[in-house]
């Protein structure tokens, strides 16, 4: 049971997002998902020769559709007009991304009804692929390139690809990546054609794995988080239940995410029965 001295108002009020979820119009919030490439995760057993591989931006997954912004549940993005001022009619597949290390900051301005012009002005959409080219990406990529030099706007950019020699290079960079504030790494292989599933084509190297489950119960905290959030109940979607009791604010301790709601959660790996190891709190997921 939720415990009834932790109230019930959700965390995204604190990051300005209630209105995004609970006032968008009808017409905005129907819009089908978008069939995105998903990633799926590097375990050091495949060719590196075929792979490009890039950053990976720790940002708000943006599909632009030739029309509109959308995230990766169809719900519309309100960007301001200049924005996504003669953007091409095809679509486009990229992060909106606020930097290294401001996740935040990219979900507050994303997540709002009305957009603040100041916080959009610290928004950059990092294009990493054309999901109506019918080609491979070692097609799609200078095509991309060449799309976006002819837009010629500032804050539309391709993502950087690269192709590194062996294993020891890619975590060299990694480290590098990791160290200086960056998420992880992606890997993308060259002769993958666009397909809106989760496969091999494309692969995510962090130090760290992620996932999302459901809160369905809080439970109280004891010793010095008597009166607080001591844990969340979540559930994933193939039914585990388990705790996260770590990896909270104190204000997210004060105001934790309701019943209900989706969270997204980091761990090193899967122990028995499929539990995931070291699990702590990440964020609220907003999409």
């Amino acid at each position: 049971m939720t415990d009834p001295r932790f109230p019930r108002r959700p965390l995204l009020l604190a990051f300005g997002l209630l209105p995004w979820l609970a006032g968008l119009p009808a017409a905005a919030a129907d819009q089908p998902p978008p069939r995105l490439m998903l990633a799926k995760v590097y375990h050091g057993d495949v060719r590196l020769a075929d792979y490009w591989v890039s950053e990976k931006y720790d940002g708000v997954r943006g599909y632009w559709d030739g029309e509109q912004l959308l995230t990766r549940s169809g719900r519309h993005i309100a960007a301001p007009g200049w924005f996504t001022a003669g953007w091409p009619r095809q679509p486009l597949d990229g992060e909106l991304w606020a930097g290294r290390g401001r996740f935040d900051a990219a979900q507050s301005a994303v997540g709002r009804e009305s957009p603040d012009d100041g916080a959009w002005r610290e928004i950059r959409y990092m294009v990493f692929d054309l999901p109506a080219h019918p080609g491979p990406f070692d097609e799609r990529l200078p095509a991309l390139k060449q799309l976006l030099a002819q837009l010629d706007v500032a804050w539309v950019q391709p993502v950087e690809q690269r192709k590194l020699a062996d294993r020891a290079a890619l975590l060299a960079l990694f480290r590098k990546t990791v160290n200086g504030g960056g998420e992880g790494l992606m890997l993308h292989r060259g002769s993958s054609l666009y397909r809106g599933e989760r496969n091999d084509d494309l692969l995510k190297l962090k130090p760290y794995q992620d996932a999302e489950a459901t809160v369905v119960e809080h439970v109280p905290g004891k010793g010095k988080y008597a009166g607080v959030l001591g844990a969340l109940v979540v559930q994933t979607p193939g039914g585990l239940r388990f705790s996260l009791g770590s990896g909270f604010s104190d204000v997210q301790r004060r105001d934790p995410p309701p019943v209900g709601s989706q969270v997204t959660y980091r761990y090193t790996a899967l122990g028995a029965g499929g539990v995931p190891r070291f699990a702590s709190f990440l964020r609220v997921r907003a999409e």
